[in-house]
């Protein structure tokens, strides 16, 4: 992976999405492509260097690259732009920063190690579950 790429989200995308819908619409999309334990933190006011933050267990380290290049493109298409991608020479964590949403993508045992969600004990959980008319399947997503 490309360790930097130029780009900025701003508080809103070239096509009018919030920022928090965004971080909405790649949480769904996590939990869609099989991630685990997916929150979502609002930690606006607690960060200097974004307003919501990712965390997502993967199954496998290939599941999780693929993960992160669908996020960039579900990115591009609300018209946002990736800054940076990095990941630990395992592939066992890998970040993904969008400037205004930061997505970690976790092995399980990785997640555990590093706790983020203790880490950012203070932000608030973001409901991103799918309204029903959307109805993408059975089980919403969590959040």
């Amino acid at each position: 992976m490309d360790p930097v790429q130029a780009g900025s989200a701003g508080s809103e995308a070239a096509n009018g999405n919030s920022s928090i819908e965004f971080a909405r619409q790649a949480a769904r999309l996590a939990v869609d492509l099989h991630c685990e334990d997916v929150r979502l933190l609002d930690v606006r006011g607690l960060s200097q260097i974004c307003d919501f933050i990712l965390v997502a267990s993967g199954t496998s380290d290939r599941q999780m690259r693929s993960v992160a290049e669908d996020m960039e493109e579900l990115a591009e298409e609300a018209g946002y732009q990736r800054f940076r991608v990095t990941g630990d020479s395992l592939d066992t964590w890998i970040v993904v920063d969008f400037v205004d949403l930061v997505v970690h993508l976790f092995e399980p045992g990785r997640r555990r190690y590093y706790d983020l969600e203790n880490l950012w004990g203070d932000s608030t959980d973001i409901d991103f579950q799918r309204p029903r008319s959307e109805g993408h399947g059975d089980e919403p997503a969590k959040g």
